[in-house]
Order: structure tokens, then C-alpha cells, then sequence
């Protein structure tokens, strides 16, 4: 598996390419702003074929040039339903922009449980709301890899004070996070990678950051 990031915007929100080196299939997630031009080198670099965008939730710092992208290359772009408003109006939910934000339209919506396939690269989502209500990380079960997003950062957890945030929700999605394999390597939104073993505190988050 080829998994390069990719620190972006003023938040170094971090982008990231996952490829597939047997079927060359390869999609971009969380394209930050100022980031296309990083991972369309990074790509054109391995030799991938770009097929869709996936997106852990909307918020303009994940989002930024996600229109641009879509657009030059014809992309796919799958979220979760319950922030695919947000998507289509950057802003929407409450969460000012620093800068303006073009809107997409979403191509597919992504389920709890649901199973997808870069290549040869098995992947599944997990909601997990709480930072947003349409929060999803993605879990690579044959690689160890958790995509977390903004749930869950190296000794830490998302900002739960925006707008659309929901205490309770967080505290159920890192104890579904709690339950994957210790070895898990996280590769979160914003920050350095962890692994789940290296964070034993997500089951009784809420004693620790409620």
C-alpha cells in the first residue's frame, strides 16, 4: 500500500494519498486547503489513477480543494450523508470560513459498516460522529490503518465546542475505536500518527475531556 501525507492549510490539516501498488487505483482523502498541487505530484509520481475523493467529514480545512480537484480529474466524491449539506455549502453549518470555499456535489454517501475497495485494498467505514454528525474514519483491517479524521488525535480527541458538534456521540465513537486491534496505526486529521494501544484512555474519554 502507498499512504503518503500530506500537512496543508493553516491548520496543516493533513491530506493524505492512499494507493494501491498492484492495480495502480489510488483516491485522495481530506484534500486540504493548498494541497492539490502536492497530491497530484504524489500521484503522477506512483504511477496511480486517481478514482475518487473520500472525505472524513466536512469542515472547510478538510475540504478545501476538494471543487478544484473534482473538477480537473472527474472524481468521485463520497461522505457521509449528515454532513453532505455542509459540502455543497461550505459554511452552512455554522463553522466560519477563513476564506471562501467553492462547494461540490456529493456522487455517493457512506454508511456505517459499509465495505470498499481501492484496488486491492480493503477499506471500512465506521461513523463516528461527535466532531461533526456525519463523521467517519476509515479502517484498513490488512494494513493496521485507522483514517480517523478529526475523532481521534494523538492524546486527544476533536474539538467538540463548533456548532454541530455532540458530546455524547463522541464518547460512543472512541469506544468503537477502543475495540480495534492495539496495533492499529491512526493517521489522523491534524497531527502526528498514534496507534490505538498507545491511547488506552479512548473507553472512558468522557471522565477525561467531558
Amino acid at each position: 500500500m502507498i499512504l503518503e501525507v500530506f500537512p496543508s492549510g493553516p491548520f496543516e490539516t493533513n491530506a493524505y494519498l492512499i494507493g494501491c501498488e498492484k492495480t495502480k487505483s489510488g483516491i485522495f482523502i481530506d484534500p486540504a486547503p493548498d494541497s492539490a498541487a502536492a497530491l497530484l505530484k504524489a500521484a503522477e509520481k506512483h504511477g496511480l489513477n486517481i478514482e475518487a475523493i473520500f472525505l472524513t467529514h466536512s469542515h472547510w480545512d478538510h475540504i478545501g480543494d476538494v471543487h478544484e480537484l473534482k473538477k480537473s480529474l472527474n472524481l468521485k466524491l463520497y461522505i457521509h450523508q449528515a454532513d453532505a449539506d455542509n459540502m455543497r455549502k461550505p459554511g452552512s453549518d455554522g463553522l466560519p470560513l477563513m476564506f471562501a470555499i467553492e462547494g461540490a456535489e456529493p456522487d455517493h454517501f457512506f454508511e456505517e459498516g459499509q465495505k470498499l475497495q481501492v484496488g486491492a485494498i480493503q477499506m471500512e467505514v465506521i461513523h463516528t460522529p461527535g466532531h461533526t454528525p456525519g463523521g467517519v474514519s476509515f479502517y484498513l483491517p490488512q494494513e493496521k490503518v485507522l483514517i480517523s479524521g478529526d475523532t481521534l488525535f494523538k492524546g486527544s480527541i476533536g474539538n467538540l465546542s463548533f456548532p454541530t458538534a455532540d458530546s455524547e456521540a463522541m464518547w460512543d465513537s472512541l469506544k468503537k475505536l477502543a475495540k480495534l486491534p492495539p496495533d492499529t496505526r491512526v493517521y489522523p486529521g491534524h497531527g502526528p500518527s498514534t496507534t490505538i494501544g498507545a491511547e488506552p484512555w479512548l473507553a472512558d474519554a468522557k471522565q477525561l475531556f467531558s
